[in-house]
């Protein structure tokens, strides 16, 4: 790690709920909490409470020197809303199979 620059995870012991346009696109209590310096509090939600099937991948890919290459994923009318690390370093290796969204509904 970069002097200075932390990254820490930790299960959130709140309920996280994706909503866009009405339509609730993921929804969790099982929502992983990534604190990372300079950034703000990020929600990573297991695949399973991620509706998927209303996302299509896309062909964004940005790479993080913390956290590895992250993939995209759009709707129609949001591209790059939603991202993963489908293979991240070895230090942050709980997100993997966790989606992350710019706007979440915490509670």
């Amino acid at each position: 790690m970069t002097q200075g620059h932390t990254i820490t995870i930790e299960k959130s012991g709140r309920h996280v709920r994706v909503v866009r346009d009405g339509r609730v696109l993921a929804e969790s209590d099982r929502a992983l909490e990534l604190r990372e310096t300079g950034c703000p509090v990020r929600y990573y939600l297991p695949a399973e409470d991620v509706r998927l099937d209303l996302l299509t991948p896309s062909d964004t890919h940005t790479v993080c020197p913390f956290k590895g290459t992250a993939s995209y994923w759009s709707l129609p009318d949001a591209p790059d809303l939603v991202w993963t690390y489908p293979d991240p370093k070895p230090e942050v290796a709980e997100i993997k199979d966790h989606y992350c969204f710019y706007d979440t509904d915490v509670s």
